[in-house]
């Protein structure tokens, strides 16, 4: 029989964790194993698309769990959107970040199991000379403000009471695939710091060096989404 009661504090931390793991080991896992295969490599359009879709299936799966953040800077907007309970804040970016890690781990395991294997930058973000297109600081601080504060509209509005039920996943999947398209040429794309953390931490001290942008530059965009759906959309109803 289905029941009503709502998860505990530990099974929307375990739902996060696994959540986040999907997210990094699916996206960044196409990125750095199958992006570049000869003649048959997805590139930038399928590692969008891996990102988007990893998102897309586990908010099907996790989403009536933990509500599927799976990243701290998602989870700072709905909580100054007036959608999250602040006494979880922190469980839940644990949570991510630690997925995030753990899927780093696993997926560097796999990928060092082949003749001639680099490490190089790991799917990991950057600015400057790190830089997939080799954009400004600014230039990357802009365009991560901007998708984030983008992806987190297209969240809140699509989980609006008042929104089309049960098509969030796809709305929220397929603005991840979009956002990026437009940003893994800028910083490889982040709007997500778990995502940043778990890659920067293997690919070593430059890359780590710049991850405060990833932090940054998400939660302010995101933070910004929260007050502005809440101030000019939201209702009484959300």
């Amino acid at each position: 029989m289905a029941s009503n009661q709502e998860p505990s504090l530990g099974a929307k931390c375990a739902a996060e964790f696994m959540g986040t793991f999907w997210l990094v080991f699916g996206g960044c896992g196409s990125a750095v194993l199958a992006a570049g295969v000869a003649d048959v490599g997805i590139g930038w359009l399928g590692v969008s698309f891996a990102f988007g879709l990893t998102v897309m299936t586990m908010a099907y799966a996790i989403g009536h769990i933990s509500g599927c953040h799976l990243n701290p800077a998602v989870t700072a907007g709905l909580l100054v959107g007036g959608r999250f309970a602040g006494k979880d804040f922190v469980p839940y970016v644990i949570s991510q970040v630690v997925g995030a890690i753990a899927a780093s781990g696993v997926l560097y395991v796999i990928a060092s199991g082949t003749e001639g294997f680099q490490l190089g930058g790991f799917a990991s973000n950057g600015y400057g000379e790190l830089s997939p297109g080799k954009y400004s600081l600014v230039a990357c601080v802009v365009a991560e403000i901007t998708l984030t504060f983008m992806f987190l509209m297209i969240i809140m509005g699509s989980t609006d009471q008042r929104a089309p039920a049960g098509l969030a996943p796809i709305a929220i999947g397929l603005g991840l695939t979009l956002i990026h398209l437009v940003g893994i040429p800028v910083t490889n794309l982040s709007v997500n710091p778990a995502r940043s953390t778990g890659p920067a931490m293997l690919a070593g001290a430059q890359y780590l060096s710049q991850l405060w942008l990833f932090w940054a530059a998400p939660i302010v965009g995101a933070v910004l989404a929260g007050v502005t759906y809440k101030t000019i959309f939201a209702d009484d109803q959300t």
